[in-house]
């Protein structure tokens, strides 16, 4: 395992990748904590603020262009921003229940399904994590 490649990509990528993995460890302890209490809202929190990083980091890199410099990877960007905002209004409008389940999707499918992808040969965090 070296870090090289990921530095060689440049800043974008690097704080993406690292906000990233970031996200992926503070949303396991808030998946872990007891909910409802003031430690999960701040973790909660920060876990929020850490995907809208990541989505938002996510639309400065084109590695892959399918429609301009987008790909479909910029619209789960998007996605991840949408169920984020929802997430939050249905916690406020007492849909503790949708908001579980907007919230576990986001990390499951957002950040450990989508981790596992940028894992494919070809592409940076592949050569990090296996060489190459």
């Amino acid at each position: 395992m070296t870090i090289d490649p990921l530095i060689d990509t440049g800043s974008v990528v690097y704080t993406h990748a690292v906000v990233a993995l970031a996200a992926v460890l503070i949303g396991l302890l808030q998946l872990l904590l007891p909910k409802g209490t003031p430690r999960h809202i701040y973790v909660g929190w920060a876990w929020v603020v850490l995907m809208v990083m990541v989505a938002c980091t996510s639309f400065a890199i084109h590695e892959i262009r399918m429609f301009g410099p987008f790909s479909a990877i910029h619209l789960l960007s998007l996605l991840v921003l949408y169920s984020l905002a929802e997430g939050i209004l249905r916690v406020r409008r007492g849909d503790v229940d949708g908001h579980r389940r907007t919230m576990l999707a986001l990390y499951f499918f957002g950040m450990l399904l989508t981790g596992a992808l940028t894992l494919l040969p070809g592409r940076v965090m592949h050569a990090v994590v296996f060489g190459g």
